[in-house]
């Protein structure tokens, strides 16, 4: 159960009312993380903002799942790992890539560079070694993909945070976390 209210649609009123309707529009669902962020209209708002921005980015939705999964793992957050792995497999991931993903991994040496170097900032709270930004870039990242990674690190960290902080009742499939929060 959610430390704080799962708001319903409908009875939602003003601003989350307006965006939960905009989430089910969009998604077909509302998912109960957005439901539980529409407690202030503003949180939810500014993480709809954050990743409708990223979304609209350089890099390719595959490569964006893969590193919320690796930063849900991370960060022990089931919610994001659950979502994530759905999402993951609607973009196209198999379940190969999946499980690369929740140990910081892939198959493309460029991928695993980027998911090696997402796993370096949440480790060490956003101060990766010159060598750590050497390989990333080594790998083939642009300056703009390198912001982005970050950036996709920063949003699923917020989410992450979010979740685990008020316990958002898992609505995927739940997938079971490698280690224990």
């Amino acid at each position: 159960m959610s430390r704080l209210p799962t708001i319903q649609t409908e009875s939602a009123t003003g601003k989350a009312k307006e965006l939960l309707e905009a989430v089910q529009t969009k998604l077909k669902i509302t998912p109960n993380m957005t439901r539980v962020m529409a407690n202030s209209p503003a949180v939810l708002q500014a993480y709809l903002n954050f990743s409708g921005a990223l979304a609209s980015g350089v890099l390719n939705p595959k490569l964006r799942e893969q590193i919320a999964i690796a930063v849900a793992e991370q960060n022990t957050c089931q919610y994001c790992l659950s979502a994530h792995t759905a999402l993951g497999k609607m973009a196209g991931l198999t379940d190969a890539e999946l499980a690369s993903a929740r140990e910081a991994s892939s198959s493309s040496a460029k991928n695993a560079a980027a998911l090696k170097f997402a796993h370096q900032l949440v480790s060490t709270q956003g101060r990766p070694t010159d060598a750590d930004f050497h390989a990333v870039r080594s790998a083939g990242f642009s300056d703009a993909e390198i912001a982005e990674i970050i950036a996709h690190v920063s949003l699923n960290i917020f989410a992450n945070y979010f979740n685990n902080t008020t316990q958002v009742e898992v609505d995927f499939p739940k997938i079971a976390l490698r280690k224990s929060a």
